[in-house]
Formats: structure tokens, sequence, C-alpha cells
């Protein structure tokens, strides 16, 4: 009985390795599968009818998913690479080309109800070039501007994804100034601007899909989401 149970859950478990493998052979399929066909170099209408041709229904319907995938992020790529044109046009280079300044974006956030209740946030990015050995140092260099009782005193900024998760290693901060002007008993239009220094790994790994930095006051925090479009123009230029 007990050799009986042995050979049962042998069985077993080789029948639950085979489906795993058959799943991981038909994942790779699909891959080379779809790969052969973008390679045949045919329009996207084409490329579904050869993958109508394939052995299974289900294998039909994933090479046809991931080609619309491929033609999507064709399709985005050339519009990121337009957008980036844009921005490298507007990156200016100082006479000896050893600074450059990126363009500056402004864009109005809204923090509560009220019209009155949003943050202006402007950012743009500055390079450095070493004479010495070629290479460039970046600053982010972020301006908030919010109607508050009091600073929020920016300390610390995070680097985040796209579904809002932030790295737990806190990055130094600068503060540039703290200014305050129309103040009332209640509140102050307060304008707050700093910078943080970026190296060129950080920022060239982030061409693709932008980059978004959390910075941390006291009392809140902003994020500034740089877009990839940006980063690419920037470094149209900054080379």
């Amino acid at each position: 009985m007990k050799n009986f149970f042995l050979i049962l859950l042998f069985s077993s478990f080789l029948g639950l390795f085979g489906c795993s493998s058959l799943e991981l052979e038909s994942i790779s399929s699909s891959k080379e599968e779809t790969q052969r066909i973008l390679s045949l170099g045919l329009t996207h209408e084409e490329n579904l009818i050869e993958a109508s041709k394939l052995k299974t229904p289900h294998m039909v319907s994933v090479v046809s998913l991931q080609l619309t995938n491929a033609r999507d992020e064709k399709i985005q790529a050339e519009l990121d690479n337009i957008e980036a044109n844009k921005f490298a046009d507007l990156v200016i280079t100082s006479q000896d080309k050893t600074e450059f300044t990126g363009p500056e974006i402004t864009n109005l956030v809204k923090t509560g109800i009220l019209a009155i209740e949003s943050d202006i946030q402007s950012f743009y990015l500055r390079g450095l070039k070493d004479i010495n050995n070629g290479s460039v140092s970046h600053q982010l260099y972020v301006s908030i501007s919010h109607n508050s009782k009091a600073k929020r005193h920016y300390i610390s900024a995070n680097f985040c994804d796209k579904w809002n998760r932030c790295d737990e290693n806190k990055k130094e901060i600068f503060i540039v100034s703290e200014n305050a002007s129309n103040c009332s008993n209640y509140n102050c239009d307060f304008k707050e601007i700093f910078k943080m220094n970026l190296n060129s790994e950080v920022l060239k790994s982030s061409l693709n899909k932008g980059l978004i930095v959390r910075f941390n006051s006291e009392n809140s925090f902003n994020k500034v989401s740089i877009s990839a479009p940006y980063l690419i123009g920037y470094f149209k230029i900054v080379k």
C-alpha cells in the first residue's frame, strides 16, 4: 500500500511537471513565432493573417496579441521620438558647450476641492560637463508654489515607479530658496525651490519609461514626473 501511494505521488508530480513544461514551451514558442513573423517585414494586417495560420487557436490568440503589442510599442516610440525632438530644440547650451539647461515644464497639481487648493509645480534638468574628463553631472531643479499656512520644508526624495511604489532609499536634496508673499492672518503664497543631484546612469536607465521622483516635506509630498521624451530630447543634446 505504501509503495502504491509513492507511485501515485510520483505520477502526479510528473503530470504537474509535464503541464508546466508544456506551458513554458508554449510561451517560448509564441515568442519565437512572433519574432519570426515580425522579421518578415509585413504590415500589421499581414502579420495577423500570418499568425492565423498557426497550429492551435491558443497560439493564434497569443501571437496575435504579441504582434498587436509590438505594433503599439512601435507607434508609441515614433510619437516619443517626435516629442523628444521638440524638447531637444529647447535645450539651451552654453557657448563653450559645458552647460546644458533643459526646458522648464510647469504643471498645475490639484491638492483639494477648491480652485485655490492647487500647487504650481515646475522643473528642469541642468547638466555640467567636466572639461577634464568629459563626464556630465546632472541636477534636477524643482519649484513648488502653494498657498498654505506655513512652508513645507522639503527634506528628501525617493524614486518611484508608475504603480506608485517608491524605494526606501531617501536621496539628499538641497534647498535653493524659500519665499513667502501676499501673507494674511491665515496663509501666504509660498514658493519653495530645491534641487537634487542625478547621475547619467539613473537618467539613461529611465529613457524608455520616464522618471518619477517623490519629494518629501515635513507633512506631505509632491511627485515630479519626467517623461521619457523629455529625457530622450535632453540626451540628444547632452552627449
